[in-house]
């Protein structure tokens, strides 16, 4: 039986009966055939039930392996359960490196890419968009071979990941610096100059006040640094931490210090716990050119929003092909809320947020919370019907399906093709 499995953030309890901790895809291929219903999971980062089941989960947490590097091919081939930050270190240490991460590299390369987990950058695709290949096991228990545009983001929904294969580079140098107080009229009048700035940006307000508390801004070696303003913004003096007052002990290096891409690409030191987990999180991907739009559309509901967050990011994202992809075909801006952990303050919040940001063609990122259902959701995704179509084929009786993809995704009903 499974013992009270709880999420990261310790909000979401899973209902599963059983979690395995296969050791290989063997195990993995045994597991799936028996069960009535499976579902992988990771390192628990979503904050909602995508990864969710009531019969059978499959860790891939013992799945953890860099399998391979292929210098000539620029890739390398890894476990689905390997982390983020260790794999970074690995690649850094032969001289390679990814073309960006998360804020957090603690999460699992395989859930993150399910999600369309992304960091920042205008011209960085999130980070599915470097997997070349997936070793996918099915409903059957077979193991399949999958290309990244259909697959990439499965979202749970085609079976256990168990091997990715990514693209990689020639590893790089960063310097981060930040800025204070950078006014959301100034952020208007130079959105682009702003998030171009850098190789990688993040922006961060808490909503009190038509200013954005702090701007990161992550430099490759190549780019200018060391200014003193930002369109009004102050070069800060002092490491900060994305939240105000907190303690930056357990943040990335800052005040232009050169170090590695691993080690400043993401917000947070991998081997600290960047919170007690104690938040929860939402998140909603708008296409490029509503995004001043919906920042205005935020700002208006502050007086509403700020008493229930801790913090809001801000971050860019390149458009990709990937079918299930909240930047599918667009370049994306993400409105990103972490918010205090009491979900009767937040709960209500939700429709109020989607009621302003759905005209302007938000999609919800797929791991964070959010109450917009299938029939609003599917239109949004130009690639759907095939997506559910793939699905079926790998699933015939919906092992895979769980409550939050009928709800969110396909609906509590069965294709025709499957009745």
């Amino acid at each position: 039986m499974a013992d009270n499995l709880q999420n990261w953030a310790g909000h979401y309890t899973y209902k599963s009966s059983r979690i395995h901790y296969p050791k290989s895809v063997a195990e993995v291929q045994s597991i799936t055939a028996a069960a009535t219903k499976a579902k992988a999971l990771g390192t628990r980062h979503s904050f909602n039930d995508l990864a969710d089941t009531e019969a059978d989960h499959i860790s891939t947490k013992k799945l953890d392996q860099v399998i391979g590097i292929d210098k000539n091919a620029m890739e390398v081939r890894v476990q689905a359960g390997i982390r983020y930050g260790v794999l970074a270190e690995l690649l850094h240490m032969q001289g390679f490196a990814l073309h960006n991460m998360a804020s957090l590299p603690h999460i699992s390369v395989g859930g993150a890419c399910a999600s369309a987990t992304h960091g920042s950058g205008d011209q960085n695709g999130n980070l599915a968009t470097a997997v070349r290949e997936l070793v996918v096991v099915v409903a059957s228990g077979d193991v399949v071979k999958l290309g990244p545009e259909q697959t990439a983001v499965g979202l749970g929904a085609l079976g256990t990941v168990v091997e990715m294969t990514l693209e990689i580079e020639p590893t790089y140098e960063i310097r981060q610096e930040v800025f204070e107080n950078l006014t959301l009229e100034a952020l208007h009048s130079n959105f682009d100059a702003v998030t171009s700035a850098a190789y990688s940006v993040s922006l961060f307000t808490d909503w009190q006040h038509p200013v954005f508390n702090q701007v990161w801004l992550k430099h490759r070696m190549d780019e200018p640094y060391g200014a003193e303003s930002l369109f009004g913004a102050r070069a800060a003096r002092v490491k900060l931490h994305p939240l105000p007052g907190a303690a930056p002990v357990c943040c990335t290096e800052q005040l232009n210090v050169p170090g590695n891409w691993q080690d400043r690409l993401p917000h947070f030191k991998l081997d600290f716990t960047p919170s007690a987990g104690e938040e929860l999180q939402t998140e909603y991907i708008i296409p490029r050119n509503n995004a001043l739009a919906a920042l205005e559309a935020v700002y208006m509901l502050s007086d509403k929003i700020w008493p229930a967050l801790q913090i809001t990011e801000v971050r860019t994202m390149a458009a990709d092909d990937l079918w299930m992809s909240m930047n599918y075909q667009q370049p994306s801006v993400g409105i990103h809320f972490t918010w205090k952990k009491d979900w009767a303050m937040v709960e209500p919040l939700l429709p109020l947020i989607e009621e302003a940001l759905l005209p302007l063609g938000a999609r919800p990122h797929w791991g964070k919370l959010f109450s917009a259902e299938a029939a609003t959701i599917q239109p949004r995704y130009p690639r759907f019907e095939g997506f559910r179509k793939l699905s079926e084929e790998l699933d015939p009786t919906g092992k895979f399906r769980n409550a939050y993809l009928d709800r969110h995704l396909f609906g509590t009903a069965l294709s025709s093709s499957r009745l």
